[in-house]
């Protein structure tokens, strides 16, 4: 009886107004501290937009030299947004890796690491391409190198497909850049979408990338290496105009950002292959003034 008694003392305990008035007011601090912070992520965000659109104003019009420290995240908004609207309008430039099969294991990781520079430089961008992989197979070497070797590659802000670039874009359209054509790259075209050969060839096998473009029967163009550059004198007496796909890729960029050429090679194309910018020849004087006798 003792412990009936007890019992219902608790329960009548549990029902006094007091203990409904105090579970009442925790619910109405735990709204209240909700909303709180609901009021305060919003408040950031704004805060965040609006250092986003500033900075974007501030490279549209090249200032920007009292621009404040921004916090990582929205840098990575910023980031996103840009390669975004790349893949919307951006330049078009795949890379075609329909050749890897001759490639060994040690190319192949080769190649993976040069997609993620590759990547790593568009990220950096200001005006971003809008990239491709094409002829990359889910049960290819390539595909399981780049998602060991790469942090967050299938988070890439990229188009991966096992399509070929021609079952993509109509051949008239297409460029593909090798060293061993015939015509040099002059502009970089937003109606034309420019293929690079993805294949990293350590035994130098020949005209492979050209060999793939007349396989595909596009147009093919060149850095213009030998119109801007010239031959450097080394130990070795060294000379190579081959490039890795990352080298090539921000050549391209920096061409684009600058208009260029000469700034481009000079600050990409690597010093180990024997060849420097061509000085640029001096202005012809001006003729002397014509004296009236």
């Amino acid at each position: 009886m003792d412990l009936l008694h007890i019992d219902v003392e608790a329960d009548e305990a549990e029902n006094r107004p007091g203990r409904e008035d105090a579970l009442y007011s925790r619910n109405v601090l735990r709204k209240q501290r909700h909303w709180e912070k609901q009021l305060a992520a919003r408040k950031s965000k704004r805060k965040e937009e609006k250092q986003r659109r500033k900075l974007n104003r501030e490279q549209e019009s090249g200032s920007g030299a009292d621009r404040p420290q921004l916090t990582k995240r929205v840098v990575k908004a910023i980031t996103k947004e840009r390669l975004a609207e790349a893949q919307s309008t951006g330049i078009k430039l795949c890379v075609d890796l329909s050749m890897t099969d001759c490639m060994s294991d040690k190319e192949i990781s080769r190649l993976a690491g040069q997609l993620r520079r590759l990547y790593g430089s568009n990220r950096k961008a200001t005006r971003p391409f809008h990239l491709l992989l094409t002829d990359l197979r889910e049960d290819s070497r390539l595909y399981r190198e780049c998602l060991r070797m790469n942090d967050g590659f299938l988070n890439y802000m990229m188009d991966i497909t096992e399509e070929s670039c021609l079952d993509l874009f109509p051949p008239e359209n297409v460029i593909y850049l090798t060293p061993d054509a015939e015509e040099a790259l002059e502009t970089v075209d937003a109606d034309k979408v420019y293929i690079l050969g993805g294949l990293v060839d350590e035994s130098i096998q020949k005209k492979i990338s050209y060999l793939r473009a007349s396989e595909l029967s596009v147009h093919t163009a060149r850095l213009p290496i030998d119109e801007h550059m010239v031959k450097r004198n080394n130990p070795k007496n060294f000379h190579s105009k081959i490039l890795a796909v990352n080298q090539v890729f921000d050549i391209l960029l920096t061409f684009c950002d600058t208009g260029s050429w000469t700034k481009a090679l000079e600050a990409w194309f690597p010093r180990g292959k024997g060849y420097v910018v061509a000085p640029e020849a001096p202005p012809p004087p001006a003729p002397l003034p014509s004296v009236m006798d």
